[in-house]
């Protein structure tokens, strides 16, 4: 009785803690940013397992507490049941002292800490040849027990990349004691601020160093490292004084090639049967072979140049160009431009070269999205903006191809960031080839570039009245001083600066300008009334900064045709449907701009519309928006935030174009796959049961699923995280996976694309799926905290791993 008499007391306090404890459990998971680049401290996430233990017990006593009610009597003083109630009484009891303990231990100072770093970045390698007897002394040198300093030089083009990158990934597959292997390019202009930035970027996903100073970042290095064993890749030092400024126990010099290994690899790039056309060819080509000084860019490029040349005449015509062009030049270096500048001079059509030199303005080393830079060759109009019906354009990718098969492009990933799901294709360029394409920009006083100099304000040596294309990004710069003017400017780039704002004259006298970049100028909050003197502008971009509204002088720009606002503080896109009539591409992801009803009604008058990137809070918004066809095609990235809902539909004809999905901070019980378009029944049979071009999904913080097997739809998925769902106990249900196989055989086999796989604070995951699947693409695992999935399941696969066992 007495157990029971105090439960009636304690009810109210045991409720008002539960409820309390609940809402700091909320509070004190990381924020959004936080969760994607810190892991939760021991303390903390013993704390919130206590509380999610506590958290079952204390709902199933509030689940019987109507029943226990209803045995009171007596004015709630007795019960008909008394030894049901009175142990009853006694759990109530035990409960509120276990919370009341639980409640003062949940204030936390720091509730994460930093995430370590990967072991190694891998780096894609072009050919050896010639190398491998200096890779074995670097390797002899390098692993040496005692902590070694080695220098390795040569002049541009020569193979130290590709010598610095075999090594690191030869430090990836062969056992040995590195903790961590970091890569940092150091640029002919770049600053010891410059080194220290890389490898802080390389040891932390986040930012919190970018504004300690230099002795600052240095103590913050050594905290990192501390006693770990690492190794440090400077890349791009090109001569011995450097490898003596920095004492380097060792030094290996990198030179070209002999004449027999310059031979045997030209000869293999032009291939046989090219030199078995005419008798004269082989000559020829040798005379050719001499003129690279058996520099390994050299060969690579004219090789690839020749190999197609199946006349004799266009043999005798090569060799006549390069003797000629060299004499000009007296140097060695110098001569090797000229030879480069053979291939450029070689390319097909003036669109092709000026897609060449444009790579040329972006800082030396830079990683360039693909799709970016089609986006920029479109806006210049080097080619069609024609897009296929997922919003590709293959006259871009064409080209691309063409400059990577010529040696003139590197194909690479861009780097995933905090902003970015997974890695990108990219290009880049060797630093050589970039060097003579910015030689060749500025003699035909096209383009002047400027690009990651640090420089902290505009130059004044710039003669804006000639120049059509301007690069001042990653830079310093914090204020814009002079009103130039340039009639003929088409291009500038002020991305990755330090811009707080911009005066109006400065754009007073730029008519003829068509792509301007303002994009990562975090502290950028408005654009000035006369950005609307940019009467031929059709490209902007204003992602990473902080403006916040679209200006009175934005809508005025009537031409544009790609305006990107990701990632700012942006809340509204009123009045932009009437105001831009002419967009085709239109990106709001991870803006503050929810889409709603008022928001499709905009987006509808957009009739050229033909990419769009979203966020959606509401389940009926985004069934409006699948029910817009031309609307919901043109959608390639989509976040779904803070959105409730029992079921979630997501229509794979309607969402046709859908690339990339961002699940966070919601409870959805079901995510269905509809594959039927109820608009367009008469091409059901054309239509595509999946999302054939998704190729990254994150979901955080999602509950209420016990599987994802809806994930069976995205085929060719590329990269999945999923963290913080507190429900999920399998990734693919096996019931639920056969009855979908039944219908579409075709996606039978989950996940054989995907090349890294994230797996963060899933309590109650026990499976993948029934059957450990194989994973042939796989490159990366990370698990952290998912106590209950067997780690079996990984180990046959060839990816490099994190896992939190």
């Amino acid at each position: 009785m007495a157990a029971h008499i105090s439960t009636t007391s304690y009810w109210s306090s045991l409720v008002a803690y539960y409820f309390l404890i609940k809402s700091i459990k909320i509070i004190g998971v990381p924020s959004f940013s936080c969760s994607l680049i810190k892991a939760r401290l021991v303390q903390v996430e013993g704390w919130l397992s206590r509380v999610a233990r506590i958290d079952s017990q204390v709902s199933g006593l509030l689940n019987d507490k109507p029943t226990e009610t209803k045995r009171l009597c007596v004015f709630r003083y007795c019960s008909t049941k008394c030894i049901s109630s009175c142990e009853y009484g006694k759990k109530v009891s035990k409960k509120l002292e276990e919370v009341n303990e639980l409640y003062p231990e949940g204030v936390f100072k720091d509730v994460a800490g930093k995430r370590p770093a990967e072991k190694v970045e891998t780096k894609r390698i072009q050919t050896t040849v010639g190398l491998d007897s200096m890779v074995g002394k670097a390797w002899n040198s390098i692993m040496k027990p005692e902590g070694r300093t080695l220098g390795i030089y040569g002049m541009g083009g020569v193979g130290k990349t590709t010598l610095l990158a075999t090594i690191n990934n030869k430090l990836d597959k062969e056992a040995n004691e590195f903790a961590v292997v970091i890569w940092v390019v150091v640029s002919q202009d770049l600053q010891y601020r410059g080194i220290q930035d890389q490898i802080l970027g390389r040891l932390c996903v986040d930012k919190d160093w970018e504004k300690e100073t230099e002795k600052e970042k240095a103590s913050s290095i050594a905290n990192i490292l501390g006693r770990k064993k690492f190794i440090v890749l400077l890349d791009d030092l090109w001569s011995e004084e450097v490898c003596s400024d920095m004492e380097a126990d060792d030094k290996l010099q990198i030179d070209c090639l002999s004449r027999n290994e310059a031979w045997e690899l030209f000869r293999s790039i032009v291939g046989e049967d090219i030199l078995k056309l005419h008798p004269d060819i082989p000559k020829i080509a040798k005379k050719i072979c001499e003129k690279c000084y058996g520099l390994l860019l050299a060969l690579n490029v004219i090789g690839k140049a020749m190999s197609c040349k199946k006349d004799v005449h266009e043999w005798r015509e090569a060799i006549d160009v390069l003797s000629t062009e060299s004499r000009e030049f007296p140097g060695v270096e110098e001569k090797i431009l000229s030879v480069l500048k053979f291939s450029y001079d070689g390319l097909e059509t003036e669109k092709m070269k000026s897609c060449f030199l444009y790579c040329s303005l972006f800082p030396e080393d830079y990683e360039i999205n693909k799709e970016e830079l089609i986006e920029y060759w479109i806006n210049e109009g080097f080619i069609k903006g024609e897009r296929d019906e997922e919003g590709s354009n293959n006259q871009g990718h064409v080209i691309i191809g063409s400059l990577v098969r010529a040696h003139l492009l590197m194909e690479c990933e861009t780097k995933s960031t905090l902003y970015e799901i997974g890695s990108k294709p990219g290009v880049k360029m060797h630093d050589v080839l970039r060097e003579m394409a910015i030689w060749i920009g500025s003699t035909s006083g096209k383009q002047c570039v400027k690009s990651g100099g640090k420089l902290r304000r505009i130059p004044n040596d710039i003669n804006w009245s000639i120049l059509k294309r301007i690069s001042l990004m990653s830079n310093q710069i914090e204020e814009i001083p002079c009103c130039p003017k340039c009639p003929n400017l088409s291009t500038l780039f002020l991305r990755d600066n330090k811009l707080e704002g911009i005066p109006g004259k400065f754009f007073q006298f730029m008519k003829a300008l068509v792509v301007l970049d303002l994009s990562r100028n975090f502290d950028l909050r408005e654009l000035p009334e006369e950005i609307c003197s940019l009467t031929s502008l059709q490209y902007l971009n204003l992602s990473y900064t902080d403006i916040s509204s679209l200006s009175i002088g934005l809508k005025g720009l009537r031409k544009l045709i790609s305006l990107d606002l990701e990632w700012t503080s942006l809340t509204s896109i009123d009045g932009i449907g009437t105001s831009l009539p002419n967009l085709q591409v239109l990106k709001l992801y991870k803006s503050h701009v929810f889409i709603d009803a008022r928001s499709i009604e905009e987006l509808q008058l957009l009739e050229h519309l033909k990419i769009l990137t979203v966020n959606v809070k509401d389940a009926l918004i985004l069934e409006s928006i699948q029910r817009v066809e031309r609307l919901a095609s043109c959608v390639q990235r989509l976040w779904i935030i803070e959105l409730s809902a029992e079921v979630l539909t997501l229509n794979t004809v309607a969402l046709g174009g859908l690339r990339e999905l961002f699940i966070f901070l919601s409870e959805i019980s079901e995510i269905k796959i509809d594959w039927k378009s109820k608009e367009k029944e008469d091409l059901l049979c054309n239509s595509s049961p999946c999302f054939k071009h998704l190729s990254s999904i994150v979901i955080i913080d999602l509950e209420g699923p016990k599987e994802l097997t809806w994930l069976l739809f995205a085929p060719n998925l590329k990269h999945l995280e999923v963290a913080n769902s507190g429900s999920l106990e399998e990734i693919i249900n096996k019931e639920k996976g056969m009855s979908i196989s039944n219908v579409h055989p075709d996606l039978t086999v989950p996940f054989e694309k995907l090349e890294s796989l994230t797996l963060r604070g899933l309590p109650k995951l026990k499976r993948i799926c029934s059957n450990p699947p194989a994973l042939p693409s796989l490159k990366k695992i990370v698990v952290e905290r998912c106590r209950k999935l067997p780690l079996e399941s990984f180990r046959d696969t060839n990816s490099s791993k994190e896992v939190d066992e």
